[in-house]
């Protein structure tokens, strides 16, 4: 490693501070603070990872929040059998779904447990003690119109608490919702193992 001189480490030390002193100037007018609207979308993976990764901040700060999932059905996943065995008291956690369209092949009784799921998301966001509400995989229900788009969009904008988080997870957002959100996330896809023919596996996957 090369030994930086005296004269390179004070112009490295007058150049942080200025990016600090511009820093905190900016940050000292970012004094707001309300629940966001969170969207996660794309083909990439990690949407629903990086939703529950928030959950578990908020039972980390003893912050009552909720989940509830729209498809995936009863399978055993690490974040839903950890949370109910041990924070249940903090997170609700609601699996609604019975799968994917193709598992189910019922698209009648798919439109009804989506709209189930979304009768107990809005009674879960109604709930102003309830600081985050993650709805994973919704964008799917939406995308297929199981669940009204303009309904949605209304009810947040309208109907949710002020300090209330609500983070949206799945492909394909509907731009209704991209526009109404605060903070968008789109996960890009580079590479993927079940390309090369590996499968979802235990700890990465669920």
């Amino acid at each position: 490693m090369t030994q930086e001189s005296p004269d390179d480490l004070s112009r490295h030390a007058t150049k942080m501070a200025k990016k600090k002193a511009a820093r905190d100037k900016i940050m000292a007018t970012k004094t707001d603070k309300r629940g966001l609207i969170i969207v996660h979308t794309g083909k990439g993976k990690g949407k629903s990872s990086a939703a529950f990764g928030m959950i578990f901040r908020c039972i980390a700060h003893d912050m009552k929040c909720a989940v509830v999932q729209f498809i995936k059905g009863g399978m055993s996943t690490g974040e839903r059998d950890l949370i109910l065995d041990k924070f249940s008291d903090t997170c609700e956690f609601h699996t609604m779904g019975e799968g994917f369209t193709w598992e189910t092949q019922d698209k009648s009784r798919d439109i009804e447990m989506a709209q189930a799921a979304w009768a107990k998301a809005k009674e879960l966001i109604r709930d102003p003690s309830n600081h985050m509400v993650l709805l994973d995989e919704i964008n799917i229900a939406l995308r297929y119109d199981y669940i009204d788009i303009n309904e949605v969009v209304a009810f947040l904008a309208e109907e949710k608490p002020e300090m209330t988080h609500v983070v949206l997870t799945g492909r394909n957002a509907k731009d209704e919702l991209i526009e109404l959100a605060d903070l968008v996330t789109e996960m890009e896809l580079v590479k993927h193992p079940f390309r090369s023919g590996i499968k979802a596996q235990i700890g990465v996957e669920y």
